[in-house]
């Protein structure tokens, strides 16, 4: 276990009709972790434990087919529980049932942390604690940060506290690093380096979203630049924000700052989400089009989730499709998520596309995208987001 803090106070309910796959559940929880654990053999007799309880709960593990209440209807009445637990779904059913109720739960509002199949091992039940104490601590971290004010984040951006680090992205086929995406961190004089998910609905709301853009793509242009003194060959991706897209002068001002830096806009890739190019559609074409023209590299970021994929594909001059995390994490497990994989790498390959994999966290999800011919991957599986210093430790150690 990654997290072995506030056990004392991690609180968990088995919602498990047989007794036997009940108990063992329990021990196995026991044996990973200190923890209560409560226990209820229906959704109904879940119900009356969640309403009894004067603390809240951290985590509901739920059977589906169970008498009186099956797990469904528990669901759709956990959704107005509150606080409400972050829920996983464990059940023999069929794994397309199961990948369906977890959509339900997730229209319904209910937090999902995962699926177990039974038989129940120890070490998937592991792995989805490890990824809840990390979610905890996120959102722990975020609570922390969450007086912020906008003064705050002004003077910050003033005085240079907001800097880039870099996912590492590579060549599936070949391991050998690609490129980095780069990603803002705030190194705040008080509360220590913030993630994005603190400042960035402050910056979003405030109408400050240019200013970090600015920030990100300027820091990322001296780190390739020293990159590239070095003999180290990458590109590196910065995220262009949807205000930007309307400004006429975006390509001109990007071009000559980039150059301003010592590097050609070819080693710049610019990532624009699918919403971003569903937004004033004139004005976003003509702007990136002249981007394009300047020299830079274009992405469709976290390509899938939008309404329109293939319009947005087809009208722009994407060099990139990046397909976004929730079709890659798990697609070796999911035959449905491993069939959309497959289609959206065949369209890339039709249209000339390269194709990054974001969110690669397995080894098994990486052998699928080494057997499906993608091209390039990032994700905690391959390297986490780091400063410019430890991505150079990083790639000497690999070499």
């Amino acid at each position: 276990m990654n997290d072995q803090t506030a056990d004392s106070t991690f609180r968990l309910l088995v919602v498990e009709d047989s007794a036997v796959q009940r108990n063992h559940l329990v021990g196995l929880l026991h044996r990973l972790r200190s923890c209560e654990v409560l226990e209820a053999e229906n959704g109904q007799n879940a119900l009356t434990t969640l309403a009894a309880s004067r603390v809240p709960l951290d985590l509901v593990i739920c059977d589906l087919a169970m008498p009186e209440m099956d797990g469904m209807a528990f669901i759709r009445h956990l959704a107005s529980v509150q606080p409400s637990p972050q829920l996983v779904i464990a059940s023999s059913q069929p794994r397309s049932v199961l990948e369906s109720v977890e959509h339900m739960a997730r229209a319904y509002g209910v937090s999902m942390l995962g699926i177990l199949e039974k038989p129940v091992s120890l070490e998937k039940l592991s792995a989805l604690l490890d990824r809840h104490c990390a979610a905890r601590a996120s959102v722990h971290r975020a609570d922390g940060a969450n007086q912020l004010t906008v003064d705050e984040v002004r003077e910050g951006l003033s005085r240079d506290e907001f800097f880039p680090v870099f996912q590492p992205k590579v060549e599936v086929a070949t391991g050998n690093l690609h490129g980095v995406e780069a990603l803002a961190r705030w190194r705040h004089p008080a509360r220590g380096v913030l993630p994005p998910g603190v400042f960035l609905p402050i910056i979003e709301e405030h109408g400050l979203v240019d200013q970090l853009t600015w920030i990100m793509l300027d820091q990322s242009a001296v780190m390739c630049r020293e990159w590239l003194a070095g003999g180290l060959q990458l590109t590196v991706s910065v995220n262009l924000s949807l205000t930007s897209l309307t400004e006429a002068d975006l390509a001109q001002r990007m071009n000559e700052r980039v150059r301003r830096h010592g590097i050609h806009p070819r080693q710049i890739v610019l990532e624009v989400t699918e919403r971003a190019a569903m937004t004033d559609v004139a004005h976003m074409l003509e702007t990136l089009v002249r981007l394009f023209m300047s020299g830079f590299r274009l992405s469709i970021d976290d390509y899938g989730t939008g309404y329109s994929s293939l319009q947005q594909v087809s009208r722009v001059p994407f060099s990139e499709l990046k397909l976004d995390q929730s079709f890659v994490a798990g697609a070796s497990q999911r035959e449905s998520l491993r069939v959309i994989l497959e289609s959206s790498i065949q369209l890339a390959r039709r249209l000339n596309l390269s194709v990054t994999a974001e969110g690669v966290e397995t080894q098994d999800d990486w052998n699928l995208l080494r057997q499906l011919d993608c091209d390039h991957a990032q994700g905690y599986f391959i390297a986490k987001p780091m400063e410019s210093a430890a991505l150079l430790d990083w790639v000497s150690e690999r070499r």
